[in-house]
């Protein structure tokens, strides 16, 4: 299966709205989304989230009244905070590949004080929680239709 690309413009528009919704941190010696590794792995795993994603840089751009990266930080900073109150399931999609590839960097899982590696085979150790919080969940009917 072949997946659609973006467009010069709307990478442009894509890496400057990365970088306001996770910035680079100097505190905790972490990259933002524009970090030039994690940005790459962004516009890779759009895939099939690449409509989606056009149409919420299009959503951005209206909102901008142009182009999104040019315009001065301030400016920028309102209307993503806009943006993020009217994007929809389309920011959604857009912010779910944002946050999966900034998270899947080795330097920001190192940061985390996690080992940067795949979670198989060797797992992961969670702390237990408190089981009883699911009781409402297995107390309640079924959602489904028996056949």
């Amino acid at each position: 299966m072949t997946y659609e690309t973006l467009t010069a413009p709307e990478i442009h528009d894509l890496r400057a709205l990365a970088a306001i919704m996770i910035p680079a941190s100097a505190t905790y010696g972490v990259p933002g989304a524009d970090d030039e590794l994690i940005f790459a792995d962004i516009v890779k795993s759009l895939e099939r989230d690449t409509g989606d994603a056009r149409t919420a840089l299009r959503q951005l751009i209206a909102l901008s009244g142009g182009a999104f990266a040019d315009l001065a930080p301030e400016r920028r900073a309102e209307v993503a905070a806009r943006f993020k109150q009217e994007g929809g399931a389309p920011l959604f999609a857009l912010n779910r590949v944002v946050l999966l590839c900034y998270y899947r960097d080795d330097r920001v899982m190192r940061s985390l004080g996690q080992e940067p590696r795949s979670p198989f085979p060797k797992g992961h150790v969670v702390e237990q929680g408190d089981w009883s919080l699911l009781d409402p969940v297995r107390n309640r009917p079924p959602m489904w239709r028996r056949v």
